[in-house]
């Protein structure tokens, strides 16, 4: 399905909008130019060796970032995974490694998960994944939930940062993790935590709190300040892009991705427009883009469903940064050279990539 067509089936028109300030044009990219701008999606776990799903983001230009997470296969498998994957298309796709562990309460904890780090940089990682079992699952050997900033890290901490080695960190859950369903505020949060009462801290007062794990994470920054670190789900601060601003203007090295946020930012936008609008435009350089899609052999062979799926997902989302066009609330209308940045630029910077 073209872009023509596929706009027709929702009932969204586009048109080109240019807008001049002082003396400079602000030029804005319309819905029709979806597939003619470069785009990463800096959040995309690639959990199979199937390539024909780079081939369904590339088609609509696309490329891939794909983190691996200390969860769901093994680390082994995944590395494998994506570093086939990556042997093949590194003009498309690229992957963070991960580390276990399982091995925490070893007096080699640091020396193993160092180790790991080198292998996952020379099977080609771009950088390393930190997962949410820290500080919501994992225990010390009193029982005691282990947060990011335990001591334990810091030569971990110290290596990534003395080699220049992007961390993504997945530390913490949204806000709508801690609260009873009724307050949540976004729709998926109430359908994830039925299905991973694992993770819903709501059930499990006796987990550190939301803010125990913000305030772990802000430590890390304080100790490691310069450690490129990418807090993934917009840092587990989507509820406030003013919250999330303070974090940005303390922490210089600090970027963002909106994995899986931006219905938060649309709810949010939806309250006060030009506060999310002007908060975007101003932090441009660290916000990427991506979504927590993630794709694996057990979705099937039937390519033309799931291309119209990332399709529709990827396309709501372009709406609503790009435009503004309504899809859930007004869209934000970006400037092209925000929308660039966003959807490739910073990703291509951080990561010293060229994925086009």
């Amino acid at each position: 399905m073209n872009i023509r067509s596929f706009l027709a089936k929702i009932g969204l028109m586009a048109f080109p909008v240019i807008m001049i300030s002082g003396n400079a044009p602000i030029t804005y990219y319309s819905v029709n130019d979806f597939e003619n701008v470069p785009k990463i999606d800096a959040h995309f776990h690639y959990m199979t060796q199937n390539s024909k799903y780079l081939e369904i983001a590339s088609a609509m230009n696309f490329r891939l970032i794909s983190p691996n997470t200390d969860s769901g296969h093994s680390i082994e498998k995944q590395m494998e995974f994506t570093s086939s994957i990556l042997s093949h298309n590194r003009d498309k796709f690229a992957f963070f490694g991960t580390f276990s562990v399982d091995s925490f309460n070893t007096p080699d904890f640091a020396d193993k998960t160092i180790a790991r780090i080198k292998d996952c940089i020379r099977a080609g990682a771009t950088g390393i994944k930190i997962w949410k079992n820290i500080g919501m699952v994992l225990k010390d050997k009193n029982g005691r939930f282990v947060m990011i900033d335990d001591p334990a890290f810091d030569p971990v901490f110290n290596y990534l940062e003395q080699h220049k080695i992007p961390v993504m960190g997945h530390l913490g859950e949204p806000k709508d993790c801690w609260l009873p369903e009724e307050k949540m505020t976004d729709p998926s949060d109430v359908k994830y935590y039925r299905n991973n009462p694992r993770y819903y801290m709501y059930l499990h007062p006796e987990v550190p709190s939301y803010e125990d794990q913000i305030n772990a994470r802000d430590n890390v920054l304080k100790k490691h300040p310069d450690l490129d670190f990418i807090g993934a789900h917009l840092g587990s601060l989507e509820w406030s892009v003013d919250e999330l601003a303070k974090r940005l203007d303390m922490f210089p090295k600090l970027k963002v991705d909106m994995a899986a946020r931006i219905y938060h930012l649309q709810y949010q936008s939806g309250i006060d427009r030009e506060k999310v609008r002007n908060f975007m435009i101003k932090y441009q350089d660290r916000i990427l883009y991506g979504t927590d899609n993630a794709v694996y052999d057990a979705l099937g062979t039937n390519y033309d469903a799931i291309t119209n799926n990332f399709r529709r997902g990827w396309m709501s989302h372009w709406i609503y940064l790009a435009t503004d066009s309504t899809v859930n609330v007004k869209g934000l209308k970006l400037p092209k050279v925000v929308i660039d940045k966003i959807y490739f630029k910073n990703a291509e910077s951080y990561f010293n990539l060229k994925l086009r």
